[in-house]
């Protein structure tokens, strides 16, 4: 019975706190209500007849799934079954929900016109955690209210970004915290965990995660692992940069072994030619803690391209330090300058070259970098200064589409039994810029490339990476199954036609083959059409 039909000018909580009591009194009935005819178990929509991928990794089987409300409540043979809605699966596949375990949506989610998330939808995505790499806010409880009001088109996890804290205490001050201030950046992850964060997220790469010691974001995890949560983190280095790629995977090992937490590598690749094929030494690293004992995991976008900034790709981190303006002083000071430039053509080498360097926005999005500093007569550093000073007065954008990886090594990561997918994506305004396609298609090009087209991995085994290993790692509570009991957010899809279709140099075309969607029962994707219905929830932790 679907309850909201019941009840349609009752507001989304209300009517679900209704359809819960309602539910309960069946229970303790037997349920007399929700016979059809001849005494035919019913319910409020049936996907009949697909080949049902759990989640678990079992092998896929034929079957059928029942929903009542926001929950899944049958899966099998439901041949004598009714419902309100039936949806005909036959020749489609039916999967839970994917889970994006590191997504940049969530400031666009927040935008009127893009809160639906038909992006992240089309690509059957149903759930996303927010503030990855140490940031985000801090104000955790009025992102969650303003998720929940008027609502957005996806589920929505939060982390505490280690960044935001640690500049919310020493600015961007690049020494290591007193005991009084490790007090208060603990204080502030406990107020986000208590208040239902999945765990801590860190861009020790990125300032000024990158000016903390070990100890400190050891200390910080203790916090979190108190309360369930997970360590997420865009590690120190995944070149060359400071301590090295095989240094910083050994240094997540140690934040989980010194705090107890489950540690994650999130978008682990290997960057640039430097350090391609290390991803043998980063799996027997890894592998070798998990021998230990230690619930360390990894998750992964399958693209042979990264996305960060002009800043983040090339400036050194101790040019970053100080006051609001540092970096700008320091390229006006003739000394500082040549130190910064020597860095930045050293970091340049690293990600193999201004050639792999392509702009996402402003007049010049879509170009190589190189090519542009062909056109001003300048060498790609000076370039690259210019678009900042540029940047600061409003003339465009600084995001980079860095061209670094190797498929050797994306391939064997991927095959991992501890690997998740993820996106690193962003939502971005339909036609504006050149974002990277991976927020526009990495869940089906997981499946469209490497499972049917190069058979790297089967369908059970990546399904299980997007959906019931995530939530398991996470403690994400009844998702990411397809069995009774779990929470409806649940995809059917043509796989013949599941792919991506946004490419580097033509980025926002939407995913295609999703032609049901639902979001905690509600339907998000009906016959391949947006229904934009906003039936994602602000996610907290259960302790």
């Amino acid at each position: 019975m679907n309850y909201n039909m019941l009840f349609p000018t009752a507001p989304r909580h209300a009517a679900r706190a209704l359809r819960t009591l309602i539910a309960a009194a069946a229970l303790l009935t037997g349920g007399w209500w929700t016979a059809g005819p001849a005494g035919a178990q019913s319910y409020d929509l049936i996907i009949r007849g697909g080949t049902l991928v759990d989640g678990s990794g079992s092998p896929a089987r034929a079957g059928d799934v029942a929903i009542d409300g926001e929950r899944i409540a049958a899966v099998g043979d439901l041949g004598g079954a009714t419902a309100a809605r039936v949806i005909d699966a036959a020749g489609r596949h039916v999967f839970p929900g994917f889970i994006d375990t590191h997504s940049h949506a969530m400031p666009a989610l927040l935008r009127d016109e893009l809160r639906t998330a038909q992006p992240l939808l089309a690509q059957g995505i149903t759930t996303i955690f927010a503030n990855p790499d140490g940031g985000g806010t801090v104000d955790l409880a009025d992102q969650r209210a303003r998720i929940r009001d008027p609502g957005v088109g996806v589920n929505v996890g939060q982390f505490v970004g280690h960044g935001s804290v640690r500049r919310a205490v020493l600015g961007m001050q690049a020494r290591e915290a007193t005991p009084e201030e490790l007090d208060r950046m603990r204080t502030i992850v406990r107020d986000g965990m208590s208040g239902g964060a999945f765990g801590l997220s860190s861009g020790l790469y990125y300032s000024p995660g990158s000016y903390a010691p070990t100890g400190e974001v050891v200390e910080l995890a203790k916090v979190a692992a108190e309360y369930g949560g997970v360590y997420q983190s865009h590690i120190r280095d995944e070149s060359d940069y400071s301590i090295g790629l095989l240094g910083a995977v050994d240094e997540v090992i140690e934040i989980s072994r010194g705090s107890g937490i489950t540690g994650v590598v999130t978008h682990i690749k290997a960057l640039g030619p430097r350090v391609w094929g290390e991803s043998a030494e980063v799996v027997r690293h890894l592998e070798a803690a998990r021998a230990e004992g230690l619930a360390v995991y990894a998750d992964q976008y399958p693209y042979e391209a990264s996305g960060t900034s002009i800043v983040g790709a090339l400036v050194p981190r101790w040019a970053l330090a100080g006051d609001d303006g540092a970096l700008y002083a320091r390229m006006e000071n003739a000394g500082e300058r040549a130190r910064l430039v020597a860095d930045m053509w050293e970091n340049l080498d690293r990600r193999g070259g201004a050639g792999r360097l392509m702009l996402q926005g402003g007049p010049h999005g879509g170009r190589m970098l190189q090519d542009v500093a062909d056109d001003r007569g300048m060498d790609a550093v000076e370039t690259a200064l210019a678009f900042l000073v540029e940047a600061r007065d409003g003339g465009g954008g600084t995001g980079l589409t860095s061209f670094n990886m190797n498929d050797e090594d994306i391939r064997r990561f991927m095959t991992q039994p501890w690997m998740m997918t993820s996106s690193d994506g962003s939502l971005w305004v339909p036609g504006e810029g050149y974002p990277h396609p991976r927020g526009f298609g990495a869940f089906p090009r997981r499946i469209r490339k490497y499972v049917m087209e190069e058979g790297v991995t089967t369908l059970e085994q990546a399904i299980h990476a997007m959906t019931a290993l995530p939530a398991r790692v996470y403690g994400i509570e009844g998702r990411g199954v397809l069995e009774p009991g779990a929470v409806a957010d649940v995809i059917v899809v043509d796989l013949e036609r599941f792919r991506d279709t946004a490419e580097y140099d033509d980025p926002h075309g939407l995913a295609e083959g999703v032609e049901y969607s639902l979001v905690n029962g509600t339907l998000a994707i009906d016959g391949g059409r947006f229904a934009d219905a906003l039936a994602g929830e602000a996610l907290v932790k259960a302790r």
